[in-house]
């Protein structure tokens, strides 16, 4: 009976006395990930080898004490750490990444946004209380003279301060940082789109991308998220109301980012925890079905939702 023994310095062939019969360094790291060919060959050459028992393990570890392994062990284990962290950078993290910009872009430029409706409001304050959507504002704001806007909007009198130009273009130097934000958002909007379609095919189609991407970032992955009951997936996004409910005994949520899904929206108030649920059910047969490496089947549970709910 012969025993192997494989490590990241090389290999070790064991007699049943556990006295080494034969001994290899590896000379890389990519040899000891081939293990198995290794191993392999190592059969055709002990056809009775068999696997060192791990009681027995201590036998070649106390050949690896002596000092000259030292700094050949530690090179060989940082390397291995290394490529154990690039290989597992997967889509997950890229979808992480993009959403988590994607929250950080939306509060950014509401702030902008803010402060440039409170600017130009010292120009032309009627442009701010007529517009109401801060995208088409920002747009107007850049593409619009004062004149122009007063016509468009018909206007009589503005209360607005007659500022100097070098003022002004201050001003447009905002509205356009703060459409380039928009511009990046939308970008990181396809980006999604294009990941997700090839990657969670069925969570993107029932969640949409963003909500989708939500998810998943919530859920720490996909393959946490459809791990995940369907009752934990309703009330991602929910965590502080839930532990409010749980300390104090108020009002348990009913949903968490679920609300703001065009099925929990068009429903009526009373419905929405019950359409939360049934949409959260089928989102985790998704995350399955995407996971596991199923069908595609999100139109079907799309359409069963929509036809359930539009007659109640």
């Amino acid at each position: 009976m012969k025993y192997l023994f494989i490590h990241v310095l090389g290999y070790w062939v064991m007699d049943h006395t556990f006295r080494v019969v034969e001994q290899v360094p590896f000379s890389t790291v990519s040899d000891y990930k081939t293990a198995d060919k290794l191993r392999s060959k190592l059969i055709k050459k002990y056809p009775d080898l068999q696997p060192l028992p791990l009681e027995k393990s201590y036998v070649v570890l106390e050949l690896l004490k002596n000092p000259k392994y030292f700094e050949e062990l530690h090179e060989r284990n940082v390397l291995l750490t290394k490529q154990g962290i690039k290989a597992a950078v997967s889509e997950d993290w890229l979808i992480m990444q993009a959403i988590a910009n994607v929250n950080e872009l939306d509060r950014v430029t509401n702030l902008l946004v803010k402060r440039l409706r409170e600017w130009y409001s010292l120009y032309f304050p009627e442009l701010a209380i007529r517009i109401f959507s801060n995208e088409k504002f920002v747009d107007l704001v850049i593409s619009r003279t004062k004149s122009g806007l007063i016509t468009e909007l018909k206007v009589k009198e503005t209360m607005g301060a007659d500022l100097n130009d070098s003022d002004v273009e201050e001003i447009l130097l905002l509205a356009q940082q703060t459409r380039g934000q928009y511009r990046l958002r939308e970008q990181h909007e396809q980006y999604l789109r294009r990941v997700m379609q090839a990657y969670c095919p069925n969570l993107m189609e029932l969640a949409g991308v963003t909500i989708g991407a939500k998810l998943i970032e919530l859920g720490r992955g996909l393959k946490n998220l459809a791990l995940l009951p369907a009752s934990t997936i309703q009330l991602l996004g929910a965590e502080k109301a839930l532990f409010r409910h749980l300390k104090t005994g108020s009002q348990s949520p009913k949903y968490g980012i679920l609300f703001s899904h065009p099925l929990v929206q068009k429903a009526r108030l009373k419905d929405r925890g019950k359409v939360s649920r049934a949409l959260a059910d089928k989102l985790s047969l998704c995350a399955r079905l995407d996971y596991f490496k199923g069908g595609f089947k999100a139109n079907e549970y799309k359409k069963e939702l929509e036809e359930r709910f539009s007659h109640e």
